[in-house]
């Protein structure tokens, strides 16, 4: 319990502060030029799955190609392990009073792979080409309190246009205008989707995207296909993530089960997801190195509400809190689960200073049978129950225990058909849901980003994020939520906009455009001889720390 109060406590203590004008403390110079001589240190191998699309920052939207961005870029900002905001290419941020206008200095001597200087306009450019609705980036709703973002989403709008919001009076010196308050900005700037970009991306994004050029601390040097993706050392690199490796090869597996029995055999470094067959013994596992403690990552399903009987209306929203609270949490959490998952009380995680232990309406959370069976009831006298009920997963991603787990009790408790659906791959099942053919509900996970509420509602559930333009993946729209999202960032008091970031909460428990279940924790391994290997919020290992 020390742990988790720590955690909370330095993360809440980096997101309060959010608001001030920040600056740079600088590295020294040792620092910064750690690791780049890295060729004689050891490659360290870690589990990936195959990315969706190319390494396009602001078009990666899941962990297996955003494991990856993560160290081939840079941003303005970054956060460390223990919540602790850095200042990476950005030399000083500086909000004006009402939080409707950043002015953003960089420093001088930054350097993408090629040579080409990191300026303002690698910005400038990168957000608008990630905010324009023309070009199609899954990350595009991130820039939606950025001035000019609306006239981007029309459907005649130029795709080299810039946000309006953004100026660059000079190479170093960068002006955002917000369209409304945006009090959580200096922390959103950690998000990979405002990572620059070269020019030469522009030329072509698509082939860009299959050897990406960064400024981050490791560089591009392969990617085979459903086999590995390997990055090397940076040796340009200024920031404060010290390379202490050789490289990381991050390698594609379709089954945890196969990755583990690596660790075991020394043939994999790193695996940051113990698979179910293990959960209940891997941490007396003398034959691996064991890490487990409270982790961000926010597990749910999600029913579309283009669903036959789930719209936005009330048969609906009865259907949904019955299915809900069909489901006993606390149960598979124990059983299925050894105890590394905690039943969900909010749609956030432990480990952000605005997440909730109890909200309004927040029985829905609850196992409840005979509750759910009379909602269930309510809502079959506004139009009765037809058909089978279907949770979609990846099987590579050891999710068949708790989506047959789930079903089940979904089934028992009120008498319906309900089934896992499978999808062989996580990009299978990723392209059927960005493309909106798949007709189920289907399992959603999100990582951290950076530590704010913000980071989970806005991009899972604001109108903005919808239709593809961000991952609200159930398209779920609500002027009430989108009205008290924007109040919550308008708030620059801390305190003011954790009670903001509540309400906004309590309007999605009451309309649940996803299910939540549990907030999972780390629960992970390494080989025997791995050292230095330490976990950040997102639930990730910081692999530039990891040698062997």
């Amino acid at each position: 319990m020390r742990t988790r109060f720590f955690g909370r406590f330095v993360v809440g203590a980096a997101a309060g502060a959010m608001l001030l004008s920040v600056a740079a403390c600088g590295s020294s110079s040792t620092d910064a030029r750690s690791g780049a001589s890295g060729s004689s240190r050891p490659v360290i191998s870690v589990n990936n799955s195959e990315p969706q699309n190319g390494l396009i920052p602001s078009d990666t939207n899941e962990m297996g190609g955003g494991k990856v961005i993560r160290y081939l870029f840079e941003g303005l900002v970054s956060f460390d392990a223990k919540g602790r905001q850095h200042m990476e290419v950005a030399r000083s941020i500086t909000p004006n009073a009402d939080a409707t206008r950043y002015t953003i200095a960089l420093k001088k001597g930054w350097r993408f792979t090629n040579g080409e200087p990191v300026t303002s306009r690698s910005f400038a450019r990168a957000w608008s080409f990630a905010a324009d609705a023309k070009n199609a980036q899954k990350t595009s709703n991130r820039f939606s309190t950025i001035a000019g973002y609306d006239q981007l989403q029309k459907a005649d709008a130029d795709p080299d246009a810039q946000l309006s919001g953004l100026h660059t009076p000079d190479d170093y010196t960068l002006i955002v205008d917000m369209n409304q308050p945006d009090s959580v900005f200096t922390t959103k700037l950690a998000h990979q989707s405002y990572f620059p970009l070269p020019s030469v991306a522009y030329k072509d994004m698509k082939k860009f995207g299959q050897a990406p050029i960064g400024d981050g601390p490791y560089s591009f040097a392969s990617w085979s296909h459903n086999r590995d993706i390997v990055i090397k050392p940076n040796k340009s690199y200024r920031g404060s993530r010290t390379v202490a490796n050789g490289g990381i090869e991050f390698r594609v597996y379709t089954s945890e089960d196969s990755a583990y029995s690596d660790v075991l055999s020394g043939n994999l470094d790193v695996l940051d997801q113990v698979p179910q067959s293990e959960v209940a013994s891997f941490r007396g596992d003398s034959s691996v190195t064991a890490y487990s403690q409270p982790g961000s990552t926010f597990q749910s399903f999600i029913i579309p509400e283009r669903l036959a009987h789930f719209g936005s209306d009330q048969e609906g929203r009865l259907r949904r809190q019955a299915i809900s609270m069909a489901i006993d949490r606390g149960q598979i959490a124990k059983k299925l689960y050894n105890g590394t998952v905690t039943a969900a009380t909010d749609f956030t995680s432990p480990l952000v200073p605005e997440y909730a232990t109890k909200l309004a309406g927040g029985g829905v959370l609850s196992h409840n049978a005979r509750k759910a069976r009379e909602l269930w009831g309510r809502a079959n006298s506004i139009k009765p129950w037809s058909g089978g009920f279907r949770v979609a997963y990846n099987a590579d991603g050891g999710n068949k225990e708790w989506v047959d787990a789930v079903c089940n009790q979904i089934k028992n408790t009120l008498g319906i058909d309900a089934q896992g659906e499978s999808y062989a791959t996580f990009s299978d099942l990723r392209q059927r849901v960005s493309d909106r053919s798949i007709t189920t509900a289907f399992r959603s996970g999100w990582m951290l980003d950076y530590p704010s509420a913000e980071d989970y509602l806005n991009p899972l559930y604001a109108s903005s994020a919808a239709d593809g333009r961000g991952s609200n993946d159930g398209d779920y729209t609500s002027r009430d939520f989108d009205g008290a999202l924007a109040n919550a960032l308008s708030q620059t008091d801390a305190a003011r906009r954790t009670q903001a970031f509540t309400k906004a909460q309590e309007i999605l428990i009451r309309d649940l455009p996803s299910i939540p279940l549990w907030y999972a924790n780390v629960a992970a391994v390494s080989a025997t001889g791995v050292r230095n290997v330490a976990f950040d919020y997102t639930n990730l290992p910081t692999y530039n720390t990891i040698t062997k």
